[in-house]
């Protein structure tokens, strides 16, 4: 490797660990306060508020890369073997079981997060842009279902909401079957059992 090669790849390493410490920083940030300051997150951060802008060019290209990086932390990229299954429930019970999963990375930046959505306009948008590639997968997954309800693909999306499992782990929480802090994972059962009900599937899960 040549010495310059060797310098760009080492600047990049260092823009990489920078750009990871600002979404961490504004993971935390927002839990903590429900709300993004750009001041707050950078000095988190231990960086100038300029190398924020620099990143991510603002609040919302901020707020993109925290929810990229909670789907890549809760494996959203395997969402798409729910659409390659070749049985429609199946597949059903796939996207079911990963959508648990992203849920459960951080229920409380997520809470957080979906909550600031419905007062802030610029939150609000990164939300419904990720909430519709969700309701076009569910419509898709639902098409496919032999005499589904005509509103199948209305009810996957709302069934598979973040509000959903967060309800259901709750519960459980509240009636002592999971610890306090439950991941979001212990309401994928239910989730499933939930979704073969409304859009008439074996209960079974065969």
């Amino acid at each position: 490797m040549s010495p310059r090669s060797y310098r760009m790849g080492q600047r990049q390493a260092e823009v990489d660990e920078t750009r990871a410490r600002i979404v961490a920083a504004a993971r935390a940030h927002l839990a903590e306060t429900g709300g993004v300051s750009l001041d707050a997150v950078a000095r988190r951060a231990d960086v100038a508020r300029a190398t924020v802008y620099y990143q991510f060019g603002s609040k919302a290209g901020l707020l993109e890369a925290v929810c990229d990086a909670l789907a890549e932390q809760g494996g959203m990229a395997r969402l798409a073997e729910a659409f390659t299954q070749a049985d429609p429930w199946a597949a059903l019970d796939r996207f079911v079981e990963v959508m648990g999963g992203f849920w459960a990375v951080d229920r409380v930046c997520t809470r957080r997060l979906r909550a600031l959505a419905a007062l802030d306009e610029e939150v609000g948008r990164v939300i419904a842009d990720r909430d519709a590639r969700r309701r076009e997968g569910a419509a898709v997954l639902a098409g496919r279902l032999p005499d589904a309800p005509a509103d199948a693909g209305r009810l996957l999306f709302v069934l598979t909401a973040f509000e959903t499992y967060d309800a259901l782990a709750a519960e459980a929480e509240a009636a002592g079957a999971v610890g306090g802090g439950a991941d979001l994972a212990v309401a994928t059962p239910a989730v499933t059992r939930l979704v073969r009900a409304a859009l008439g599937g074996p209960a079974d899960g065969s």
